[in-house]
């Protein structure tokens, strides 16, 4: 079986639509196969966004599959200047033609096998990280976060309880010093650690 976080995917596109509502935003959203969750909008990735603090600033969804968590964020506050990545070339196809479907003008995407291509600092960085593909794979997400993340700056995970929740919350807390549980809600975790100002 093919997984959605390899770079290219071979399965046949199978382009779907999905209408996607988050407070007054509607967001009219393609997805594809060989993309995370083409059926619906992951409910991990829906609480995720309605779990999150007002962002600004610079804004970094790693991970981004057809982009719902990153436009969900620059369609609600159009002052902040959101980036998408993902390692699959079809999700940020899919992602930039959602770009386009749904106007939105404060983001941009482009591919990067984790922050391998990813320039700058951000103030934000928001994932769905893709549990599947082992520890050690996201953990390593999660050390180069830090070094991403401006001083006072913050990651935000979503992970269910019982793909390991507890574990990722000590590795979180041995990277950053923190990791709080800003949410529990149906089975999943929503965690943010934060980098301490210098």
């Amino acid at each position: 079986m093919e997984h959605y976080y390899t770079n290219n995917p071979q399965t046949p596109h199978n382009i779907r639509n999905i209408d996607f509502v988050i407070n007054q935003l509607h967001l009219e959203l393609y997805t594809d196969a060989g993309v995370f969750s083409k059926h619906k909008v992951d409910y991990g990735s829906e609480i995720l966004i309605k779990s999150l603090p007002e962002l600004n600033g610079s804004i970094l969804d790693l991970g981004c599959g057809y982009g719902v968590i990153g436009l969900s964020i620059a369609g609600l506050y159009p002052k902040v200047q959101v980036t998408m990545v993902d390692i699959n070339q079809r999700a940020v196809d899919i992602t930039q033609r959602n770009i386009e479907r749904n106007q939105i003008k404060n983001a941009v995407t482009y591919v990067s096998d984790g922050f391998d291509q990813v320039n700058g600092s951000f103030n934000a960085i928001v994932s769905n990280p893709p549990i599947r593909a082992g520890k050690n794979v996201i953990y390593p997400l999660f050390e180069k976060s830090l070094e991403y993340l401006l001083p006072g700056g913050s990651l935000y995970i979503v992970i269910q309880k019982k793909q390991g929740a507890k574990s990722t919350v000590e590795k979180l807390q041995s990277v950053f010093g923190n990791c709080e549980a800003i949410n529990k809600q149906g089975g999943y975790w929503i965690l943010k650690s934060t980098k301490e100002l210098s």
